[in-house]
């Protein structure tokens, strides 16, 4: 927010503060000053200048000669090439040797062989941003009011020695979100008095508006108060010039009367506030509800939105006509045939504004104040407030009323406390008086003793409601730089690891353990790049001030920065590459009001698995290469749950023929840990990748399978037996399948099966492939008989035939 010193000091005197000064002590006492300006600083002679004469340029079509007069005994002849230009305006002239924005200095000069004694100047040229002149200036020269006098400094008269404040508020201090909060602010921390004139709302409390609006508030709930005012008769026009100026040194372009009154309370009250053009609501009526799902509303930026149910809306009793505490509609926009205006001055549920704001990405200066917060004693107050200037800067008529709908309780917050219990945790040694004095300048109300006082807040301080907050607010008073420096007496303690801790330390060394490197990526991504390795739909977190657009967006997998760190490694002739990476992963979800973050497992393996050498062939890595390295994970983990592969041919960037999910089952439940497989050849070729595996899955997923009880147990002193079975299948059927009939047919001590040939080729059918088994029999406690053997054997032959046709060899 920006503050001008001037305007503060109408409530609070600081003028005799230096700025550099009064910045350092805002900053020390918890409110950052990011920076001071003043934009009278560098410039020198800029004068009011009277346009008497124009004629165009003879060489120059878009070049006017103009004759001005800046109060000396003769005009000045100044080429001008601005095309809002015309005779008997006042105009900002920069004399010869005069300096401009970014200290420019201007000298007498000929412009296509005729001489100009100066400059005509547009705001931008004086310091202001493009982004603040008033848009009906915003490519030409800027031109003053009819009374500006030819010769003034322009200095003096647009008030431009003012030293500009720029506070970065944090979320808990939105109370500072406005002139009077600040006033408040710098009050107690100089110990001044604070002059703040309130409107004197009673004459409007007495009466309501009649059959001029009929209010509806549907869900207090969402909108605990909603005020509203009417405005007849007024005048659409700019604005004075007093108001424009503010307005643009606060960081807001001027629009016209009424839409820069509203703008102009929001600053002098933190109050946001909305008009409406009152005669396009033909129904005269103000409803507010929850928006329908499709529903559609046109906002004053021209863009259609379309709403969901979580959306609080302003309707006219049937369609809504402005979004809630965000942004009004085009339909009942304020414009220049704008005769009667209805001023709304309402409240609205933080978390509403903010998920709305979030979704359109419609943050302003009155979303950011609807989701911080605002002081409910002003409401009302400033509603009125905009009312009352609307009468004197665009000659409406107030109609002494209005309506209103409120639920609030405006009980002061009170908290209790201690002088022990605040010396305690300063490291002071206050005394109860100096307690006193800092709650007075602060302009809170204290009651009892110094074992036991209340302390009543105001509730333009809705931030504090516990004894902590007193803590602060006396720290911050009194002086940081007063407080004694000393450390905190506590005792070494080794807690040890957390198992989260330990499980995480684990897999890191068991990866490096399996030849692969750590990989660190950043956190942040592109719009472009967060659909790359997206396995399934996600709600990719968006920062609100990026730094830049390739880091715009939390990641919501880990693969596809490691693609990234390989595709740079193949790049520098490093062929074999083995990577991973133990990060968290971040997304929506649901109507959670944060996003989530899950720790995931991700690693990427390219190039050959062994290099030729003198007794060993070249061999490339295989998908079986790559689970092999998942199943070790999972047996480390040491999980009580029966974990599966299942094909899968649908993943995006993933290879259709070598890519399974992989499934965890324990109590029967089933959860997908994640997927291991084979790059996309046409994702491959992107990355300029040849034979590359990935794998990634949630790690926390996996930490949170019940863990399996580890049992020592004898060795047998009996032997086991083993027989082998080899079968002709289609090659539609899975190794996984297969394993799966085998262990539900068995009744008997089967304690291992392990395939051990696959063969393909003469002498079996196409289509079809011969896979060969060997299963192992157990009994720790008795001799394994060959008829017991063979009785199982032959129902797992049975069970293969019946469920998956198979033909036994």
């Amino acid at each position: 927010m920006k503050i001008s010193k001037t305007w503060l000091n109408e409530y609070v005197p600081v003028a005799d503060i230096p700025a550099s000064e009064f910045a350092e002590r805002l900053s020390r006492t918890g409110i950052e000053v990011d920076g001071v300006e003043n934009i009278e600083a560098g410039l020198k002679k800029i004068v009011v200048g009277h346009v008497l004469s124009m004629e165009k340029h003879p060489d120059a079509d878009k070049l006017n000669i103009c004759q001005i007069d800046v109060g000396e005994e003769e005009p000045y002849q100044i080429v001008c090439g601005a095309p809002n230009i015309a005779p008997n305006q006042k105009v900002i002239v920069a004399m010869p040797g005069s300096r401009i924005k970014d200290n420019v200095k201007i000298k007498k000069s000929k412009l296509r062989g005729v001489k100009s004694n100066g400059m005509v100047c547009s705001l931008e040229e004086l310091g202001f941003s493009e982004a603040v002149i008033p848009k009906a200036y915003a490519d030409g020269i800027y031109v003053l009011p009819a009374d500006a006098q030819p010769g003034d400094s322009v200095i003096d008269y647009l008030n431009l020695d003012d030293d500009i404040v720029e506070l970065d508020i944090t979320p808990n201090r939105a109370d500072a979100l406005s002139m009077m909060g600040t006033a408040y602010e710098v009050g107690a921390v100089y110990n001044k008095d604070v002059t703040v004139s309130h409107i004197d709302t009673s004459d409007y409390e007495q009466a309501s508006l009649g059959d001029d609006l009929k209010l509806s508030v549907t869900d207090t709930d969402k909108v605990p108060a909603y005020y509203a005012y009417l405005v007849k008769n007024v005048t659409v026009k700019p604005s004075p010039l007093w108001l424009q100026v503010r307005l643009m040194k606060a960081g807001i372009r001027p629009m016209n009367n009424i839409v820069d009154i509203t703008n102009y309370v929001l600053m002098e009250y933190g109050q946001p506030l909305h008009a409406f053009d009152y005669d396009k609501l033909p129904s005269h009526t103000i409803e507010t509800r929850m928006a329908n799902n499709g529903e559609e509303l046109v906002t004053l930026d021209e863009e259609t939105r379309e709403l969901s149910e979580e959306d609080i809306v302003i309707t006219d009793g049937e369609r809504p006509i402005a979004l809630a505490g965000v942004m009004g509609g085009l339909d009942t926009e304020i414009t220049d045939n704008t005769t009667n205006v209805l001023i709304e001055a309402a409240t609205f549920n933080p978390v509403n504004i903010r998920k709305t704001a979030r979704k359109f990405g419609l943050r302003s200066e009155s979303s950011l104040r609807n989701e911080r917060g605002i002081n409910i004693d002003t409401i009302a107050e400033a509603g009125a407030r905009a009312a009352e200037l609307m009468h004197k800067l665009a000659d409406g008529e107030v109609v002494l009323g209005r309506e209103s709908v409120e639920a609030l309780d405006f009980t002061p917050q009170t908290v209790t406390s201690s002088l022990s219990f605040i010396n305690h945790r300063l490291g002071t040694d206050l005394d109860y008086d100096t307690l006193t004095q800092i709650f007075n300048q602060l302009g809170f109300s204290l009651t009892g003793s110094a074992e036991h006082f209340t302390v009543t807040i105001p509730n333009r301080r809705w931030d504090i409601s516990i004894p902590a907050d007193l803590v602060e607010e006396v720290a911050r008073i009194y002086g940081y730089d007063k407080l004694p420096a000393t450390l905190p007496e506590s005792k070494s303690v080794n807690a040890g690891l957390t198992p989260w801790q330990a499980y995480k330390r684990q897999t890191n060394q068991l990866m490096r353990t399996l030849g692969f490197d750590q990989a660190i990526a950043y956190s942040l991504t592109s719009e472009k790049k967060q659909p790359i390795m997206q396995i399934h739909e996600s709600h990719p977190v968006a920062l609100d001030f990026p730094m830049s657009d390739d880091r715009r967006l939390l990641r919501t997998n880990l693969t596809t920065a490691l693609l990234d760190v390989v595709q740079y490694n193949t790049a520098r002739q490093t062929k074999n590459v083995q990577v991973y990476e133990i990060g968290q992963v971040f997304s929506w979800e649901d109507d959670n009001e944060l996003p989530s973050a899950n720790t995931h497992l991700a690693a990427v393996w390219t190039g050959m698995k062994s290099e030729k050498t003198w007794n060993t062939a070249k061999e490339a890595i295989s998908f079986f290469d790559m689970k092999g390295v998942v199943e070790t994970i999972l047996t480390k983990a040491n999980r009580e749950a029966e974990i599966t592969y299942e094909a899968v041919s649908d993943y995006a960037d993933m290879h259709p023929g070598q890519t399974a999910k992989v499934l965890a089952t324990t109590n029967d439940e089933t959860i997908e840990l994640g997927y291991v497989g084979k790059l996309h050849p046409d994702t491959a070729k992107n990355y300029d990748l040849k034979n590359t595996f990935v794998f990634e899955m949630s790690l926390e997923a996996i930490f949170n399978l019940p863990e399996k009880q580890v049992v020592q147990m004898p060795l047998p002193k009996h032997p086991g037996s083993s027989r082998d079975i080899a079968l002709l299948v289609s090659d539609e059927v899975t190794h996984e399948t297969i394993t799966q009939v085998i262990r539900s047919a068995s009744d008997g001590p089967l304690v291992a099966i392990e395939l051990f040939d696959i063969y393909r080729g003469e002498n079996i059918e196409s289509g079809k492939k011969s896979m060969a088994y060997s299963l192992a029999y157990l009994n720790p406690e008795t001799t394994l008989t060959d008829e017991e053997i063979s009785s199982d054997v032959d129902k797992i032959t049975t069970a293969l035939q019946t469920e998956l046709n198979a033909e036994i060899r």
